[in-house]
């Protein structure tokens, strides 16, 4: 069984411990919380030594060493653009059709979607685009997709869980739908910096991001942020862009357009504000 957390707001949210109930819409979308660094044992031929003060702030080595999954994906490509840098992800139509076409249409504002401020349809309008990662947690994973900014909100419908006893999170750069329950999807989503078996059968993958994607995952990961992993400053998604499977990406911005924000020419870093996932 798993742990749900819910998101802990200042000024009027109750604080609480988010788990299953008859009632997903008053729950924020949670993911169980990080395995501590505490439990985790250290390889025996490694040395005894102080942990690095820097460690929680500095950005980790590239994951070129990153083991690729044997199930690859075959649907569009997302292309996050993000107030720290791209990511691209593609989706596995296949193995979670209903979640892929989900959030294509979201994205592209073909699916309706009651706002979750106003409690209006809205149909037309991108799902995603100005949206923040609200909740990011270093070695765990970023989470995002709540208009609203606090993990409560979501599109006014809920969807059933697609699970593949194949596609599992064993490798970084997996894109998941955050949830308040059993088949509780609607537009939250999270992607995970390194693997979380224990998320394994429990969340709707969709989609697997690059490596590339995995360094600006890890970025945002490091932002400053409050007690309860929300950016401080806001990461903010720009915009979603869905590219047709069988289309080439478009390129990056040129150094001048990327070294006028948070990364520059040399990648990603983890001094710009932060941002949330969805909890």
């Amino acid at each position: 069984m798993s742990l749900f957390r819910s998101a802990v707001f200042a000024a009027g949210f109750l604080t609480s411990w988010a788990v299953c109930s008859g009632f997903p819409q008053q729950l924020p979308q949670s993911l169980p919380d990080a395995p501590s660094a505490q439990t985790q044992t250290a390889p025996q031929s490694a040395p005894q030594s102080a942990p690095s003060s820097t460690s929680a702030q500095s950005l980790p080595d590239s994951p070129d060493t990153q083991v690729h999954p044997s199930l690859q994906p075959t649907g569009p490509t997302v292309l996050f653009e993000t107030s720290m840098g791209r990511m691209t992800c593609r989706l596995f139509d296949k193995q979670a059709p209903e979640a892929a076409a989900n959030f294509v249409g979201l994205a592209q504002g073909t699916k309706e979607w009651t706002d979750p401020a106003t409690k209006q349809k809205v149909r037309g309008k991108p799902y995603y685009d100005g949206t923040t990662f609200h909740r990011v947690i270093p070695e765990f994973m970023i989470q995002g997709g709540d208009p609203m900014g606090t993990g409560m909100g979501d599109p006014g419908y809920m969807f059933k869980d697609e699970f593949d006893p194949d596609l599992n999170f064993d490798v970084a750069g997996r894109l998941a739908m955050a949830n308040s329950g059993p088949d509780t999807n609607g537009s939250q989503f999270f992607i995970t910096e390194v693997p979380q078996p224990q998320l394994d059968q429990h969340y709707t993958i969709f989609g697997q991001c690059d490596d590339t994607s995995v360094w600006v995952v890890k970025a945002i990961a490091r932002v400053n942020r409050d007690s309860n992993d929300k950016p401080i400053e806001a990461v903010v998604l720009k915009k979603v862009t869905i590219i047709p499977a069988g289309q080439p990406v478009p390129a990056a911005p040129g150094p001048a357009a990327a070294g006028s924000g948070p990364t520059g020419p040399s990648g990603p870093t983890g001094a710009s504000g932060p941002a949330q996932p969805q909890f």
